[in-house]
């Protein structure tokens, strides 16, 4: 359960990094938004180092993997519709059930 919250937490970061810069910053030169989202994915990583180091073992790398991505949808759907203002749409709805099914056949 660790590894899932850690993961989650520097999810969220990563997904600020990666993304607040298009809403925030969209007027400021590309090379201030790209050190603002290296300070943010520098605690990304603080947090989700660890998290897949105490993970492995836990979980292979393949069921390591699929949980991140099934954390990054997760963390950027409410992301998208809350901060960025995107509407939720079917195909948000499609990727979930399409990550549902590689937690599937990666966990079984």
């Amino acid at each position: 359960m660790r590894t899932i919250i850690l993961l989650t937490i520097s999810n969220i970061f990563m997904t600020f990094a990666w993304y607040a810069h298009l809403k925030n910053m969209r007027t400021r030169h590309w090379l201030l938004a790209v050190a603002v989202s290296w300070g943010i994915a520098f605690f990304e990583y603080l947090i989700q180092v660890p998290a897949n180091r105490m993970g492995y073992g836990k979980f292979n790398l393949a069921q390591l993997k699929i949980l991140q991505e099934v954390i990054t949808l997760a963390v950027f759907v409410p992301f998208a519709v809350f901060y960025m203002g995107t509407t939720l749409s079917w195909n948000y709805v499609w990727a979930g059930c399409c990550l549902a099914g590689a937690v599937f056949f990666i966990f079984r």
